[in-house]
């Protein structure tokens, strides 16, 4: 399944998903300027490592953050940012800009940490904005379960767009991101399927806890 776009237009620009967009393709347009040493250094200085995040949570602390906007690939990138963008603005719309961008780096935050308390002495590094578009899509789910997702769906020999309602389609992918992240070692080489799982239940909650007390 491939989502194309939604039936849940929004009455503001969405300045903070736009920025991050933005922000996440100059990081990885200078990540491609580096040569492989320097690639290297790059990732081990501002990838989250959970090996050396236990070693030194304060120093260390920062790639919480930086860590949401280094990618591996152009595929990586493009994935991401595009989640972003279709479940982002609707999610800024009604927390606000800078809420949400408190609520987008938190989700980030607690997805790395969930990794770092499962895998806390390995010396792989995460990166990437999955996690904090996992929460963004919890939040989805929360406050437009009724919302129509336009889907790519392979059906017989040819991709067909269909409608599917948002909490299907955000149903069945956190039920495929947990059972893969039941499956998977986080101690290996992958998928940080923990990660997306854990981003996109500390979304969900913030955001049942915001809309009970705020009524927004």
């Amino acid at each position: 399944m491939f989502p194309l776009y939604d039936d849940n237009p929004t009455q503001d620009t969405s300045i903070v998903v736009y920025s991050l967009i933005v922000v996440n393709v100059l990081i990885f347009g200078y990540q491609l300027s580096l040569l492989d040493f320097q690639f290297a250094q790059w990732i081990g200085n501002w990838a989250l490592i959970p090996k050396g995040f236990v070693a030194n949570p304060i120093r260390e602390s920062i790639t919480l953050i930086s860590s949401q906007f280094l990618h591996g690939n152009i595929l990586h990138l493009v994935g991401n940012m595009w989640f972003l963008y279709l479940f982002g603005n609707n999610i800024e719309y009604k927390l606000g800009h800078w809420k949400f961008l408190f609520f987008y780096l938190l989700c980030g935050v607690c997805s790395g940490l969930a990794q770092v308390i499962t895998a806390p002495m390995s010396g792989l590094p995460m990166l990437g904005a999955s996690g904090a578009i996992s929460g963004v899509m919890g939040a989805y789910l929360v406050r437009f379960p009724r919302a129509r997702i336009v889907t790519l769906l392979w059906i017989g020999f040819s991709f067909i767009p269909i409608p599917i309602p948002a909490v299907v389609f955000l149903g069945l992918w956190i039920a495929g991101q947990t059972i893969y992240a039941a499956m998977a070692n986080p101690n290996l080489p992958g998928v940080a399927y923990l990660a997306h799982v854990s981003g996109f239940v500390v979304g969900a909650i913030a955001v049942l806890i915001y809309s009970k007390f705020t009524k927004k």
